[in-house]
């Protein structure tokens, strides 16, 4: 198998031993699931079933951030507890995740659980001479990092943009250096608070999928993922705090999935254009659903257009009449087909064809839309 890593900008073998540990970034439960958030765990989802088919087990943590800046305003907005909030659009995103046919992640931790091991590692950081203490939050030191960079290659100029769109707030006086982001800070008064020996306060964004992917994985892990919108600055803070903090490589293989546009238009909250898992689901076939955001290359952003399901509709309605037993010679040549595709760097839209083309010629394609998860009964 052959994918794109991100950090090496480049198609490289993917060689991983008998376990494949995997981490991807999960959800922030304060809205629902929409075709971006699935677009993501689809990905994730037919690489396990290939590496599984290859013989490997898999253990994929996908974490919960329930608490961060966005859910614990959502919840001062709709006046409700913020772990209230959490849990009800945690359930709602497992009901999406089992009707799109995704396999259960090995864990699925929250941030909240994780207080005691985000505090041992900022310690560790700290210790290590790679933060610092100021206005009572602790800030890591990117200066103390030769290799802050490495997963994005951006320039200084980008990263100061891009931080001050996604939450990274260089204009934070209390910095060194703006590019420095926060491992724990105080609380605002409403906001929940834990003692620590920094005062009372809460983890900083990054932090948590450090801790809790160390937690559930160990200290290297195979490969880690998200949308690409979090490479910086999430992923390179992370890749950075990790390793100042053991010493040790981090991630063996970082790879990223697509953003989604709705009718050209970058889906977004504030534009009201988000199209949610738990409304398609209602309207079509989840198998449907699936088929439809399947077919785009994971190496590119898509826009998603109301004609697509209807489309994925009928593609899946013919291979539903093809399925048969897959009896024979015909149904290994069309899985056969499918394995090469997804080999070569994940190529989804060549996977489908081929199962097209199968169904198209009479063969047998239950076992190859099995490995992409898409149920034909």
């Amino acid at each position: 198998m052959r994918l794109y890593d991100t950090a090496r900008r480049a198609v490289v073998p993917f060689e991983p031993g008998p376990l494949v540990t995997m981490y991807t970034c999960g959800i922030t439960p304060y809205d629902a699931t929409h075709v971006g958030h699935a677009a993501t765990y689809v990905l994730y989802d037919v690489l396990q079933r290939r590496l599984r088919d290859l013989g490997h087990d898999t253990q994929c943590v996908r974490n919960v951030t329930d608490v961060d800046d966005d859910i614990l305003r959502k919840a001062r907005e709709v006046g409700m507890p913020y772990l209230d909030l959490a849990a009800a659009e945690v359930a709602r995103f497992q009901s999406d995740m089992r009707a799109l046919g995704m396999l259960p992640a090995f864990s699925e931790p929250a941030a909240s659980s994780a207080i005691h091991d985000i505090l041992g590692f900022i310690g560790m950081v700290l210790d290590r001479g790679h933060a610092y203490q100021a206005a009572g939050a602790v800030y890591f030191s990117v200066a103390s990092f030769d290799r802050f960079g490495q997963v994005s290659h951006l320039g200084r100029d980008e990263m100061l943009a891009l931080a001050a769109e996604r939450g990274g707030n260089p204009g934070d006086p209390a910095k060194r250096d703006p590019l420095d982001f926060v491992l724990w800070q105080p609380s605002a008064p409403d906001e929940p608070a834990w003692d620590s020996m920094w005062g009372p306060g809460r983890p900083g964004w990054h932090i948590e999928c450090s801790a809790l992917a160390m937690r559930e994985l160990g200290t290297t892990i195979d490969l880690h993922g998200g949308g690409s919108d979090l490479i910086f600055p999430h992923h390179e803070c992370e890749a950075a705090q990790s390793e100042a903090a053991t010493g040790e490589l981090f991630v063996r293989h970082w790879m990223h999935a697509p953003m989604v546009e709705y009718q050209g238009t970058k889906m977004s909250k504030s534009l009201g254009n988000l199209v949610f898992i738990s409304e398609l689901v209602k309207e079509s076939d989840p198998m449907a659903v699936r088929l439809a955001i399947l077919d785009h290359s994971y190496r590119r952003d898509w826009v998603w257009h109301d004609d697509l399901l209807a489309e994925a509709t009928e593609r899946l309605d013919r291979w539903r009449d093809a399925g048969g037993d897959d009896g024979g010679d015909d149904g290994a040549a069309s899985l056969d087909e499918v394995r090469a595709a997804l080999d070569d760097d994940l190529d989804l839209p060549r996977a489908l064809r081929a199962v097209d083309e199968a169904a198209g010629t009479g063969r047998g394609v239950r076992r190859a839309a099995d490995l992409i998860g898409v149920t034909l009964s």
